[in-house]
């Protein structure tokens, strides 16, 4: 429930500085290329964007989340990623001589007449992937209770999956909404490209303070001409759900990633409080020593839960449920095996 969020402060500073002993007059050389070769790495890509530098503090939050993903992109996802998103078809490879044990099915008729001995067509799975990631951006999302802020944790799981399709090949973008689409990463490969859009994630400053899955799937129907996996990565404070979640799963391939924190699931006993809906700015006052009032939120906040859960299934999307308060790893490492059991069986 949204309305009962206390006001989230200034978002908080990600990332160690991570520095390293510098030598006198060679280190601080080493020192400066290396911060201007990630800063022009890093420089934005999107059209009219001013061609500044990059802050130093940006840089030293996009290395920090780029060491601390690397390593699980590289050993934990990297076959759980392409085991589970397959390419989206087949293309001829070649043709060779027929061996024992090839399907008779796969002879080349027309070359084993022509070369009077059996041919087989050989065909390779057409790898290349579109990934795009969601990420909302509204007022809900600068909230946290446990370690970090929402809207820190969406960016991590972004820079994860972004690396993880990009480690595999696969082209990924970015769309950053509210209750509009308010910026948009097309598709690229490449992990100059992912770091690029790891840092608009970062850095950009949202308009809007509400929430529309609407707005951003409508605008991911008309950009993605072929199938593509999306990722919404999102608290799913949107009462109208279901019609946009419908609309864009009949084309695509979808992923809720919902994020919670554990503040929202109980009424802190603190007494005479004042909370702020983050995204409408409307102020109450409750007694939440009242036990009537305190299991009346979290009845509410359950039913609102199990409803989304409820009418995921019920769309035939997969949610990957994470909490501030938690690490990602176990829920990303059971989603991906979920899903490739369940396509063992199909």
């Amino acid at each position: 429930m949204r309305f009962f969020r206390r006001r989230a402060g200034e978002r908080m500073s990600g990332g160690g500085a991570g520095a390293s002993t510098v030598t006198p007059e060679r280190g601080r050389s080493q020192a400066g290329l290396l911060a201007r070769r990630e800063s022009e790495e890093l420089l934005p890509v999107t059209r009219g964007d001013p061609r500044a530098r990059i802050p130093a503090e940006v840089l030293r939050q996009i290395r920090h989340i780029d060491m601390r993903t690397r390593g699980l992109v590289n050993s934990l996802f990297a076959g759980e990623y392409r085991s589970v998103f397959k390419g989206q078809g087949m293309e001829f490879a070649e043709v060779r001589e027929y061996q024992v044990g090839d399907e008779v099915r796969s002879i080349d008729w027309n070359v084993t007449a022509r070369m009077r001995r059996p041919f087989v067509r050989r065909y390779e799975e057409e790898r290349e992937l579109t990934v795009m990631l969601a990420v909302d951006l509204s007022g809900s999302e600068r909230y946290g209770t446990e370690r970090r802020f929402k809207s820190e944790l969406a960016t991590e799981l972004a820079a994860v999956l972004a690396l993880s399709a990009v480690r595999n090949n696969d082209r990924v973008g970015a769309l950053l909404f509210t209750d509009t689409v308010e910026h948009v990463v097309r598709p690229r490969k490449g992990r100059r490209h992912a770091l690029r859009l790891l840092r608009d994630v970062l850095v950009y400053e949202p308009k809007g303070r509400h929430t529309s899955v609407a707005a951003a799937a409508d605008y991911l129907s008309r950009l993605l001409t072929h199938k593509a996996i999306v990722f919404i990565i999102s608290d799913f404070q949107d009462p109208a759900l279901e019609r946009p979640l419908k609309r864009l799963a009949l084309r695509h391939d979808v992923v809720a990633v919902t994020i919670e924190d554990p503040g929202e699931f109980a009424l802190p006993d603190v007494g005479l409080a004042r909370f702020v809906d983050p995204e409408t700015g409307v102020v109450v006052e409750r007694d939440t020593t009242d036990p009537t009032l305190r299991r009346w939120f979290a009845e509410r906040v359950a039913a609102e839960r199990e409803e989304r859960r409820r009418l995921l299934r019920r769309l035939a999307i997969d949610e990957v449920q994470v909490r501030t308060g938690e690490g990602y790893v176990e829920p990303l490492l059971r989603f991906f095996r979920s899903r490739e059991t369940r396509a063992r069986r199909q």
